[in-house]
């Protein structure tokens, strides 16, 4: 699910930064912001810069709520991917409400309704586009959730939004926009997108059939793409990242998440026969097994390392760029491992490059690694229930698309990876029965059971 401005090549997503007496600080003034959207010439993600924003706390099931059972339109597509890309005209259309959307998405057996013709493991549904001002008519109170003014586009709101809400494989085929630039606020679930610079443009062999005003397509599947009919397209530079919500840059939220998911896991092999499976939360296919989870944490811990490594690259490659030497900041308080969106340094470091630990480059070939449970692309390919909402803002810049941890206080600001990095279920369980935890959690526990 992502909430989306139709305005520059960054996609938002939402840490913490912290103020001298502990409060949390948007790296990036407004106008900071603008600057930097208005002045970059390819795709970046921000980070720490939409904490505060209600709709970072938005669900599938709470718009559901919202909407008091409105019908949506959804486009529905074949999961098989084939070398041909699935345009719009191609696909079939539903109209359903986004409850009956989410009980399909959990693939509940002789589900009736709109979506009973299509079977949950062979078609994807995506309700793309749906502008703010027509969803939510009646509910403008929704509009003040979305702040696209701390970007600089002030007065901007939900109100210049739209919201795309797609399942497991939904996507848009590969194309650019005649006009603006976008923002994008990935709030629930994760969305891969494939990213081409302009001019590689004869590369994807574009076409302007099926007409859309504003869009012209690529005759590319870039996912599946036959190299036989379009061998020009070997030369086109792919950039690809995959958003994840308030993406802090928040890979040690994902370290998190997978620990939770592998503990969850584990301890609930063995169900409890009167009360089955009510530990699974119904937006959760199934439990996953422990081999899937293993990868799951070790991939979110490689992806916290290599985004220290690339913070790190950035940093010293300012300094270097004005004839300075490179400093390593050794002993620094390490905050949550942050997304990108930090100020950009002042005087010559700030011509040189506005990267740094917070504003994070969508480099050639680059890829978040999402684990074993990452979902396709845009090409870009959204995951269960995600949420997209856009705002216009006013630069023309096209764009081919497709798609703290509490260390002690005197730690390195970015850890150093190991050389091969491996976590064995032995090295979780050290830590897990570490004495402090054990404490933690039988204070807890007691805790809980007194009240």
């Amino acid at each position: 699910m992502e909430a989306g401005c139709e305005g520059s090549s960054p996609q938002t997503l939402g840490e913490r930064t912290m103020g001298e007496e502990g409060e949390r600080v948007k790296p990036f003034t407004p106008e900071k912001a603008k600057e930097v959207i208005m002045s970059l010439q390819q795709p970046a993600i921000f980070c720490n810069m939409v904490f505060d924003w209600p709709s970072r706390h938005w669900t599938a099931k709470h718009l559901s709520k919202v909407l008091e059972g409105k019908q949506i339109r959804f486009r529905m597509g074949l999961r098989s991917t084939g070398t041909v890309p699935q345009f719009e005209t191609e696909c079939s259309y539903v109209d359903a409400t986004l409850e009956e959307f989410l009980a399909w998405n959990c693939d509940q057996s002789r589900i009736s309704g709109p979506f009973k013709k299509y079977d949950h493991s062979k078609f994807w549904a995506y309700a793309d586009y749906k502008y703010f001002v027509t969803l939510f008519e009646d509910k403008t109170d929704v509009f003040q959730e979305v702040m696209w003014s701390d970007f600089g586009f002030p007065g901007r709101n939900g109100q210049e939004s739209t919201l795309w809400i797609g399942s497991l494989g939904a996507h848009t085929p590969c194309h650019l926009d005649s006009y603006g630039c976008n923002l994008v606020f990935q709030v629930q679930g994760r969305k891969r997108w494939h990213l081409f610079p302009p001019e590689d443009t004869p590369f994807l062999y574009p076409t302007r059939i099926p007409y859309e005003e504003s869009s012209v397509f690529s005759k590319i599947n870039v996912v599946n793409p036959d190299l036989k009919r379009f061998p020009q397209f070997q030369k086109a530079r792919r950039h690809m990242v995959t958003l994840s919500p308030g993406q802090e840059e928040d890979h040690l939220a994902r370290v998190e998440e997978a620990v939770t998911r592998m503990l969850v896991c584990t301890l609930k092999t063995a169900e409890d026969p009167h009360h089955p499976r009510t530990w699974l939360n119904p937006t959760e296919v199934e439990e996953t097994s422990h081999e899937v989870n293993s990868c799951y944490l070790n991939s979110a811990v490689c992806a916290f390392f290599d985004h220290c490594e690339r913070a790190k690259e950035v940093e010293m490659q300012a300094p270097r760029a004005n004839g300075e030497e490179p400093g390593v900041q050794e002993h620094m308080e390490v905050e949550q491992a942050r997304d990108p969106s930090s100020d950009v340094g002042a005087g010559k470091q700030e011509a040189a490059s506005p990267f740094g630990p917070d504003l994070v480059p969508v480099t050639p070939a680059s890829e978040e690694r999402g684990g074993a449970l990452e979902g396709d692309s845009q090409e870009c390919t959204s995951r269960n229930g995600e949420h997209c909402a856009e705002l216009p803002c006013a630069r023309r810049q096209q764009a081919s698309k497709g798609a703290r941890a509490e260390a002690g206080q005197s730690a390195p600001r970015y850890p150093v990876a190991p050389s091969r990095v491996f976590v064995s279920t032995d090295d979780l369980l050290d830590c897990l029965v570490n004495p402090q935890v054990t404490r933690m959690v039988a204070q807890l526990l007691i805790q809980g059971k007194s009240l």
